[in-house]
C-alpha cells in the first residue's frame, strides 16, 4: 500500500542524509540564493530547507501536508535559527500572498493530481520575478535500466507490475511547461540531473536501506515477503567489487520566473 507521510513510524524516513554537491551546483548555477525568503512546500523531513540554509537563503520556511513529517523536519533543522515549518499543502501553503523569493517543489508534483492548482498557489505567494524551481522524475527518468549506480531500475525490472503504478503517477516535461505557462510563468531553464542519494560501504548497509523502504515511497507498494524477493534480487547483481556502491537517482529540474 502507499506510504502514509502521517505515521509516526514513518517521522524520519526523509531525514537521513544531505542534499548532493550536484543539486546544490545546479540551485546555484540558475538562482541566486544569498539573502532571500525560501519556500520549500513538500519538504518532507527538511533536507532542502537546510540546504538553503547552508547556501545562505536568509530565511526558509518549509511547508508540508504533514505533522509527523514536520516533527521530522524539525529535529533535522534544530540548529537552524533561520528556519521555520508550518503545516499545508501545496494547494493552500497559509502563507503571505507576494512575500517570498524562491519556492522548492522537490519530489512533490507527483503526488498531486492538479498541476495548475499547485502552480497557481505558488504563484500567489511568490513576489514579481520570483522564482518557482520544480523537481521530479518524469517517466523516462523512472525507466532507465538498472545498474549498481541506477538501483531504481531494478525494482521495475524485478516487479514490473510497479511500472503502471510508477508512471501513472509522475508528468512528462511538456505537461510540466504547460502547466507553469498557464499559471504565470515563464521556463528558465529545464535540466536532467543524476543526484547522489548515497554510499553504501558494504551489503549490509545497502539491505538496510532497501528494507526501511526509506525515501522510497515506490517500496510502499511492496508487501514485506516481495521486498524481501527484491533486495535478494537486488544482492545477486552485486559483489564485493562493486562496492563501494555510490547510488543515483535521475531527476528533471525546471526553474521558471514569475512574469504575471
Amino acid at each position: 500500500m502507499p506510504i502514509n507521510f502521517h505515521e509516526e513510524n514513518n517521522r524520519m524516513t526523509y531525514t537521513t542524509r544531505n542534499a548532493d554537491e550536484s543539486w546544490v551546483s545546479l540551485i546555484q548555477n540558475n538562482v541566486e540564493v544569498i539573502g532571500k525568503q525560501v519556500v520549500d512546500i513538500g519538504c518532507g523531513g527538511g533536507i532542502y530547507t537546510k540546504a538553503f540554509a547552508n547556501m545562505g537563503a536568509s530565511h526558509i520556511t518549509g511547508v508540508d501536508f504533514s505533522l509527523e513529517m514536520i516533527k521530522g523536519a524539525t529535529q533535522n533543522c534544530i540548529n537552524y535559527n533561520n528556519v521555520e515549518f508550518v503545516q499545508g499543502n501545496a494547494y493552500d501553503t497559509k502563507l503571505h500572498k507576494t512575500e517570498y523569493d524562491i519556492i522548492l517543489e522537490r519530489a512533490l508534483i507527483h503526488h498531486l493530481d492538479d498541476l495548475n492548482k499547485c502552480f497557481k498557489e505558488a504563484n500567489r505567494i511568490l513576489k514579481n520575478n520570483g522564482i518557482l524551481i520544480v523537481q521530479d522524475r518524469t517517466p523516462k527518468d523512472c525507466l532507465m535500466p538498472g545498474n549498481e549506480s541506477h538501483l531504481r531500475g531494478y525494482f521495475f525490472e524485478k516487479y514490473p507490475n510497479l511500472v503502471h503504478k510508477e508512471i501513472a503517477r509522475r508528468y512528462d516535461s511538456l505537461e510540466v511547461r504547460n502547466a507553469l505557462e498557464a499559471n504565470g510563468f515563464r521556463l528558465f531553464s529545464e535540466s536532467q540531473i543524476w543526484e547522489k542519494r548515497r554510499i553504501y560501504n558494504d551489503v549490509e548497509a545497502l539491505r538496510q536501506d532497501l528494507q526501511g523502504r526509506t525515501g522510497r515511497s515506490i517500496l510502499h507498494e511492496l508487501t514485506d515477503n516481495e521486498l524481501k524477493e527484491l533486495v535478494f534480487y537486488i544482492e545477486s547483481k552485486m559483489d564485493e567489487s562493486h562496492f563501494p556502491i555510490v547510488e543515483k537517482d535521475s531527476w528533471t529540474v525546471w526553474v521558471a520566473i514569475k512574469i504575471y
